[in-house]
C-alpha cells in the first residue's frame, strides 16, 4: 500500500529538470535528510535513466518513479527502468489502469471530486491535489467527508516547510515537494539545507499531531 512508503516520512521529492548525472548525489542527499518517495518528471532530461540509477543505487527501501506520465506506453518506460510509481497531472483512467496492469503504484492528479473519484474507481493508489491553490485547505476539508478514511490525498505545488500545517488540518496525509526543494544546478548543499528544513517542519508538524491527539 501507498500509506506505507508515507508512514514516516510523507513528503514525495519531486525532481524536474533532474540530469542523469546529478541523480546519484541528489538522491543520496535526499535519502540522508529523510526522503524515500523520489518522482522524476518524464520532461526532464533523460528521464528513465535517472530513474534507472536511483532505483539501483537507493534500493527496495525507496520507492523512486516518475511524473508527468501522459501515455499507456510512459508506464511500460517506467517500469522496464525499475521505477514502481507513476504520477500524474491529470486523471486519465487508461493510464492509471496500465500503471495498476504494470504493478506500479499509481497518483493521479485531480482538482476536483469528480476527478477523484473517477480515479479512485480506475485504481488509483493516492490522489495529488493539483494545482493545490486551486482547491485550498478548506475545500479539502469538505472533500476528506466523502474520501475513504485512510486515502492518501498530498497537496503539489506550491508548497513550502511554511504551509503544511493548515493542509494537514484539512485531512492531507502528506505532499509533493518542488521547486521548494529542487531547483536544476543547485549546489548540492543548497539541496541539502532545504530538504534538511523540510525534514525538521515535518518533524515539529508530526509531534505536534501526536501531542495534540493525546
Amino acid at each position: 500500500m501507498l500509506n506505507h512508503w508515507l508512514a514516516a516520512f510523507p513528503l514525495v521529492a519531486i525532481l524536474r529538470g533532474l540530469h542523469p548525472d546529478e541523480a546519484l548525489p541528489v538522491g543520496r542527499t535526499l535519502s540522508a535528510a529523510g526522503f524515500r518517495v523520489l518522482e522524476v518528471p518524464l520532461n526532464s532530461p533523460r528521464p528513465l535513466d535517472s530513474i534507472r540509477l536511483l532505483s539501483h543505487a537507493l534500493g527496495d527501501d525507496h520507492l523512486v518513479g516518475a511524473g508527468t506520465v501522459m501515455t499507456e506506453a510512459q508506464v511500460e518506460d517506467v517500469a522496464a527502468a525499475g521505477g514502481r510509481l507513476v504520477v500524474m497531472p491529470h486523471a486519465d483512467t487508461a493510464i492509471i489502469r496500465a500503471a495498476k496492469r504494470a504493478g506500479l503504484f499509481c497518483v493521479p492528479g485531480v482538482a476536483t471530486p469528480t476527478e477523484a473519484f473517477a480515479a479512485l474507481s480506475a485504481g488509483a493508489d493516492g490522489l495529488k491535489l493539483f494545482p493545490s491553490n486551486q482547491v485550498t485547505p478548506e475545500g479539502l476539508k469538505a472533500w476528506r467527508a466523502v474520501l475513504p478514511r485512510e486515502l492518501p490525498v498530498l497537496p503539489v505545488g506550491g508548497i513550502t516547510p511554511d504551509t503544511m500545517a493548515p493542509w494537514l488540518a484539512a485531512g492531507a496525509q502528506g505532499f509533493g515537494i518542488g521547486t521548494s526543494l529542487y531547483v536544476p544546478g543547485s549546489d548540492i548543499d543548497e539541496i541539502a539545507r532545504r530538504a534538511q528544513s523540510f525534514a525538521r517542519a515535518w518533524a515539529a508538524l508530526a509531534t505536534h499531531s501526536k501531542e495534540h491527539r493525546a
